[in-house]
């Protein structure tokens, strides 16, 4: 609207100047628009370095795209082999890849047993704890008229059910990876057993 209002102004002034008269103020316009946008527009930034990745940078960065790619549900078998390909990524590699996935899914779902089956017995052996020494304690009071050998009992079990606790919930190091490989070892070798056994019978 000011843009046409001022090439009204200006008309008597241009046809007066240019010896052919401008006969429509549309080619005013565009010839205004034309000059604004050359000038508007910004001059081509230089290209920037090619940025370097470490390896990383890079897995949490191809994990944030699949992840903003998978956000409106799962990912298929398909359409992860399709991300892997468009990646560069060989199909034997995503192959194993998916295998080591399995294999460590399978043995993060035995630790998960393997700790519920230590809290399960470490409850066991504090039920039997209390239980005892609750015993030993009253029977001290009845007998001798205060606590006496009850209390030394009750401080020496309680120092290794303490070590015991500390193992329990204890779910890294050396000593639980020894702990767990020696009851998943068992493990197999009762189901082992027990399937031997069911053929035999022809259960």
């Amino acid at each position: 609207m000011i843009l046409e209002f001022g090439l009204l102004r200006l008309k008597p002034l241009l046809n007066c100047r240019f010896s052919a008269p401008i006969s429509s103020i549309s080619h005013l316009q565009n010839f205004a628009k034309f000059r604004i946008t050359e000038v508007s527009q910004p001059s081509p930034l230089p290209p920037m370095p090619e940025e370097i990745y470490r390896q990383e940078d890079a897995q949490q960065i191809l994990h944030l795209a699949i992840a903003r790619q998978a956000e409106e549900g799962e990912l298929s078998r398909t359409q992860l082999f399709e991300i892997a390909a468009e990646l560069n990524i060989a199909p034997a590699d995503i192959q194993a890849a998916e295998q080591d996935w399995f294999a460590n899914k399978g043995i993060l779902k035995e630790q998960e047993s393997f700790n519920l089956f230590r809290k399960s017995k470490f409850q066991r052996s504090l039920t039997k704890f209390l239980i005892i020494n609750g015993f030993f304690i009253a029977l001290d009071l009845l007998t001798g008229g205060g606590i006496g050998w009850s209390l030394y009992v009750l401080l020496f079990w309680g120092l290794g059910m303490a070590l015991n606790a500390w193992k329990t919930f204890q779910t890294s190091g050396e000593d639980y990876d020894i702990a767990f490989q020696r009851w998943r070892q068992t493990r197999q070798l009762k189901k082992s057993v027990s399937s031997l056994v069911n053929r035999f019978l022809g259960v």
